[in-house]
């Protein structure tokens, strides 16, 4: 079968489109005949070696949507044949408020998605939603349990509250855009890109900055007005953490799952606890929160933004434009 493999880090051009022996799935497990995968920033870290305890060579990719069309012993075989949305949150554990010590993401050290076929345990197969496409589906799962956690397990977010969405663009980011606007929330954005601002309020968002702009937090302040900032998800950190601390309102609630800028130099523990903050940490997701994230999509109708979708044999093309960084949504790959 073909596979895109990563035997050094460092740049895209080492990854190879190679062939690689069918896997055969073991007790427990199921093989997925892959009809199409999804990037996440996670494939294009672990390529620059970015990414903690790296494991090569490895088939990269979490997200994926197929046909099972093998099961190991002890599997139903009535899973043989039925379209699913693979789970890549791999031993999450009993504990629903984290992941136990033996978690692990798909996609490494364990051979991922982006290939012909892909091994995976049977509790992380989920009936595919039957209104989205095989590449909607595939574009659902890290950024999907990511940001439903965020949005709703960790940040309690309730029809009529308004939310800020740090980072817009990004597949977590609109996925969460558009998991918002279902649950009927107003949404408020920030980028250092206008036109990704604007799509976004194409979308639905009510208003956005430009973080690269002087004074934007005072400008987000007064697009959201008298109700304020309930709720803020954040996936960069660094010193524009601060600002979310002031924007969001009292008794108000911080999400963060990611520190792409760095930690913030200092944090004004005063204004947290005077303005009765809560700042909530979450990563990934249970396997509760990824039924409840497809179940989402399922009732509301609703699938995912994607910026384009590309051949298999095209892997570096969608690489690379993520590299740029000027997506906005998924960028999905299929199999022919």
């Amino acid at each position: 079968m073909k596979a895109v493999r990563l035997s050094k880090v460092g740049n895209i051009e080492n990854l190879e489109l190679t062939d690689v022996p069918v896997p055969q799935p073991d007790r427990g497990e199921v093989r997925v005949r892959l009809k199409a995968s999804a990037l996440n920033h996670r494939d294009l870290w672990i390529v620059q070696g970015l990414y903690a305890k790296i494991k090569l060579p490895v088939t990269l990719g979490s997200d994926g949507a197929g046909v099972v069309d093998e099961v190991g012993k002890d599997v139903d075989r009535d899973w043989l044949g039925k379209e699913v949305v693979i789970n890549p949150s791999l031993h999450w554990g009993k504990d629903l408020k984290a992941q136990q010590s033996g978690f692990r993401i798909l996609g490494m050290p364990d051979d991922g998605t982006q290939a012909e076929f892909t091994i995976i345990p049977a509790a992380n197969i989920f009936p595919k939603p039957v209104h989205l496409s095989f590449e909607e589906a595939a574009a659902l799962p890290l950024g999907g349990v990511t940001g439903f956690r965020a949005l709703f397990t960790q940040g309690y977010l309730q029809k009529g509250e308004s939310v800020l969405l740090t980072g817009i663009g990004g597949g977590v980011a609109a996925l969460m855009l558009v998991m918002a606007l279902a649950a009927d929330a107003r949404v408020f954005v920030t980028s250092g890109s206008d036109n990704k601002i604007k799509a976004a309020m194409e979308i639905g968002a009510q208003g956005g900055v430009n973080y690269r702009r002087d004074h934007w937090p005072r400008a987000l302040e007064k697009m959201a007005g008298s109700s304020q900032i309930d709720l803020v998800v954040d996936s960069a950190g660094g010193d524009g953490f601060l600002h979310l601390i002031e924007l969001v309102k009292p008794g108000g609630r911080i999400v963060n799952f990611g520190a792409t800028a760095g930690n913030p130099i200092r944090l004004n523990l005063r204004r947290i606890f005077w303005k009765q903050i809560a700042i909530q940490g979450t990563t990934m997701g249970s396997p509760t929160d990824f039924y409840n994230m497809l179940q989402f999509f399922e009732s509301h109708k609703i699938g995912p933004v994607i910026d384009s979708v590309a051949e298999l044999a095209d892997f570096r093309k969608v690489y690379n434009r993520m590299l740029e960084g000027t997506h906005f949504g998924k960028l999905v790959l299929k199999n022919s």
